[in-house]
């Protein structure tokens, strides 16, 4: 199955992800959408991603465009340092999942790629255009330290006293985050660095990470344990003992730390946000950043926007305690880590946690499901309701109300919430729970997981 184009950008096995390939899609977007000042290129730590950062960087030049090497840096970072340089970016990467896959996202001098953009690439593909020649490479050497500074301007030291842990994996910005951490006046111990890539899920974190972010806290007296997805767009945020704080309710929290009055966020994120009562408006999406950053154009004042594997944008030109933070229309997991962790220096992490409604919400995924298998399923969910009724009778419940905005999201009389999505980007079948307890919402989870791999005949 060739690449495609999801909710992230362009996906694929990287025995697909061709030279013949990377060259066509780099060239219809550089025929296609604005790139200013030229091209900005950077990728995660795969073993497979310098060597597709390099085809990108030729198609560029044949493209006839200024190609800026960023080396290996997270993708905000990245596209932070191309939007203030006036410039478009691709980002190589397949953030979190598995490294016999990878893919591209690409940026605009104003950010994220649009679904009107990716159209209009995808149009493109196969045209022949005459080759040129691009003025030499140039290497950025500013790129980190730029993104560090971003946030120590606005935090200070808002982190002295905190111990916190770092669980380094193989994130493309372990050394960054480590030294940002320092650089706000953390105490960092690193955790579980590899040399071999890692594919870590933030919103669908491993029974056997959870159990290793327990261990480590039991072992070292953190305040915090932090992490970032491979490509340092999501957070990964566990608390004093180890347990995971879900990226939607980070989302919150960061949200009215800011200061926003307006947040868009996907169907699938916690309702939480509506019941807090913290925010004047809530608009809710379809899964995947292009229609976050879409419904955050329609909005006005303070907006920000977050989805529920925690990555945060931020509309709006907000204030820190030492500084202003300027706008960031991408992905990002540091502000909502910091935002957070700032927002529970006076409690703890878990009290702040605590402090939000009593809604819990708990993700998985079956993966290397043939993705027609999974779209038949979803069908039948959404077109036959004796489906439906058979499918929650599993789950020991029964439908109230169902909407379609992205996949079937069943809510169930007893006010728990089953969504079923097949994933944009990846041979994967998503499952979002929703429950007034953690217990309840995981419970819910692995029996919907049990029953839909039975479905699909897994």
């Amino acid at each position: 199955m060739p690449p495609k184009f999801g909710t992230s950008g362009l996906r694929g096995l990287v025995t697909e992800l061709t030279p013949d390939c990377v060259d066509d899609h780099v060239r219809a977007f550089a025929a296609t959408c604005p790139m200013g000042a030229g091209l900005f290129v950077a990728h995660d730590l795969r073993d497979s991603s310098p060597d597709i950062a390099q085809m990108v960087m030729q198609a560029g030049r044949r493209a006839g465009l200024q190609i800026t090497m960023c080396d290996a840096v997270p993708t905000p970072a990245l596209a932070l340092a191309a939007m203030e340089a006036g410039a478009a970016a691709v980002m190589v990467t397949g953030s979190h999942i598995p490294a016999d896959r990878n893919g591209l996202k690409f940026y605009t001098p104003e950010g994220e790629i649009t679904k009107a953009h990716e159209a209009a690439i995808l149009g493109a593909l196969g045209t022949d255009t005459a080759a040129l020649a691009g003025p030499a490479p140039r290497q950025a050497d500013t790129v980190a330290a730029s993104y560090i500074a971003r946030y120590v301007d606005a935090y200070g030291p808002a982190l002295a006293g905190w111990r916190i842990g770092f669980y380094a994996h193989s994130a493309v910005g372990r050394d960054l985050m480590i030294a940002l951490l320092r650089g706000l006046g953390a105490d960092v111990i690193t955790l579980g660095w590899s040399d071999d890539f890692v594919p870590v899920d933030t919103e669908a974190v491993a029974d056997t990470l959870r159990i290793q972010l327990r261990d480590w806290a039991a072992q070292h007296d953190c305040h915090a344990i932090l992490s970032t997805d491979g490509d340092g767009d999501r957070p990964l945020v566990a608390d004093a003992t180890g347990t995971v704080v879900v990226g939607d309710v980070l989302g919150q929290i960061a949200a009215a730390a800011l200061g926003a009055e307006t947040v868009v966020t996907p169907v699938s994120s916690n309702s939480g946000v509506v019941l807090g009562g913290h925010f004047a408006k809530v608009i809710r999406t379809r899964i995947g950043s292009p229609y976050v950053i879409a419904g955050m154009a329609k909005a006005k004042g303070k907006v920000v926007g977050y989805e529920a594997n925690g990555g945060f944008l931020l509309g709006f030109a907000a204030e820190g305690p030492a500084g202003p933070i300027a706008p960031l229309m991408t992905r990002d997991a540091v502000l909502p880590i910091i935002a957070t962790l700032v927002a529970a220096r006076d409690r703890d992490l878990a009290a702040c946690v605590a402090a939000e409604p009593a809604r819990f919400t708990a993700a998985d995924r079956l993966q290397e499901v043939p993705i027609e298998n999974a779209q038949t399923f979803v069908a039948r969910l959404v077109a036959d309701v004796s489906e439906r009724e058979t499918f929650l009778k599993k789950l020991g419940g029964t439908e109230s109300s169902m909407n379609q905005i992205d996949g079937p999201r069943m809510t169930l009389a007893d006010g728990r919430v089953v969504h079923v999505r097949p994933s944009g980007n990846a041979p994967e079948l998503r499952l979002y729970v929703e429950a007034d307890s953690v217990a309840v919402a995981e419970q819910t989870l692995k029996t919907g997981m049990k029953e839909m791999a039975a479905q699909i005949g897994l």
